[in-house]
């Protein structure tokens, strides 16, 4: 039997909104007996074109410029580890050159007529999402170091191996910082805000002094009690609402697309940028002696918010699905439930309590986030039709 080429019609109104011509490059793919029609973007191959120069040629530059120094101070050798180590360069060099790359990369990209993702980041959010990036990039490359440093103890390297292992390193931190300015999605910028709350918060107990800081409350970490460990507390706590407000800036101006002036998404997108700002007051006033009262009243009234979210959100966002619904309504009975194992029972510490809830709550609010991500992409359908 003689095989038989078909065409497929796209529908005007999906058109529109890809924006697509008749150069667009489409590919047809077969993923779990499903027919994907996916849309060949140039950022998708990045591997593929010049784009890797500009990284590659970055940490050339960069390694160069770090000999040429080493050799006009008189360097002959350096530590792994250590003040004016390898590590030190390695961390403060990778970090600004992959904050400069992801700016470029994130910038140029805005331009690109085919970019269906990077349109609904305003320039507002711009500098948020930037530095949230770059402190990730920083912890990793600590925590890289840190590592190198225990399993390489005391080691040293003459001034060309150092400079050819901070090329290795600058290629791979500037490759990746590139990459990732060009895939900025929803999935990854709720990606990053979970990074940025989990490392803020290990860090924030690693650098803790008190010892024994668990025997008061999770807020005490972000007090004057908690000696070096408070500020990073608060900043985080801060840093993470400012990242969310940009997610759900984000996720709200793609949504409006499918559902044009909807009362009920403002109500919704309302309660989440209040959450989200609620939880950058928590920061702003830390559980100390001048402004314990203001921290109490934003962390019960996170709460308030919290709860009116699993309670408004079958009717406030569209197309909710059941299983979306009896989560939420898990969700509802398990922090009900915590709160009087800790009021009513005693049975849960203030900590613990405190840890459960947030964990609990911060879940939900990911999961709801990413319903609407999801919403967003199914929010424009249609039959594909074989032509007569």
């Amino acid at each position: 039997m003689a095989q038989k080429d078909f065409q497929l019609n796209i529908p005007a109104d999906i058109s529109e909104q890809l924006q697509l011509n008749k150069d667009t490059p489409v590919r047809l793919v077969v993923k779990r007996d499903r027919l994907v029609v996916q849309l060949e973007e140039p950022r998708r191959q990045f591997f593929q074109h010049q784009s890797l120069l500009w990284p590659l040629a970055t940490a050339l530059i960069v390694s160069l410029l770090f000999y040429s120094y080493g050799i006009h101070q008189g360097l002959h050798t350096l530590k792994l580890v250590g003040n004016y180590s390898l590590a030190t360069a390695i961390i403060i060099l990778g970090v600004i050159m992959g904050a400069i790359l992801f700016a470029g990369f994130f910038i140029h990209d805005r331009h690109n007529p085919q970019n269906h993702f990077t349109k609904n980041i305003y320039w507002r959010n711009f500098p948020v999402i930037v530095l949230s990036f770059t402190l990730i990039l920083g912890l990793i490359l600590t925590g890289s170091m840190w590592l190198l440093g225990m399993l390489f103890n005391g080691a040293s390297f003459g001034l060309a191996t150092a400079s050819i292992i901070l090329f290795a390193f600058s290629s791979v931190t500037n490759t990746a910082m590139s990459y990732f300015a060009l895939m900025i999605d929803a999935s990854v910028l709720s990606t990053v805000l979970t990074l940025v709350i989990i490392s803020g918060v290990v860090i924030a107990m690693a650098v803790n002094n008190q010892k024994y800081w668990w025997q008061h409350n999770l807020s005490f970490l972000g007090t004057t009690g908690a000696s070096s460990g408070g500020w990073q507390f608060n900043a985080t706590l801060i840093f993470s609402a400012l990242l969310m407000i940009a997610l759900i800036d984000y996720l709200f101006v793609s949504l409006q697309e499918s559902f044009p002036r909807s009362r009920r998404l403002w109500v919704l997108r309302g309660l989440l940028t209040l959450t989200a700002v609620d939880l950058g007051l928590v920061g702003v006033f830390p559980n100390n002696a001048n402004s314990h009262a203001l921290h109490d009243h934003f962390a019960v009234f996170l709460v308030y918010l919290i709860i009116a979210l699993i309670v408004g959100v079958r009717w406030l966002l569209p197309q909710i699905t059941r299983d979306f619904l009896l989560l939420s309504d898990g969700v509802g009975i398990a922090l009900v439930v915590a709160a009087l194992l800790f009021q009513v029972f005693g049975y849960f510490s203030l900590t613990a309590f405190e840890m459960i809830g947030f964990v609990i709550s911060f879940g939900w609010l990911l999961m709801l986030l990413d319903r609407i991500e999801v919403l967003i992409a199914t929010g424009t359908a249609g039959w594909i039709k074989q032509p007569d």
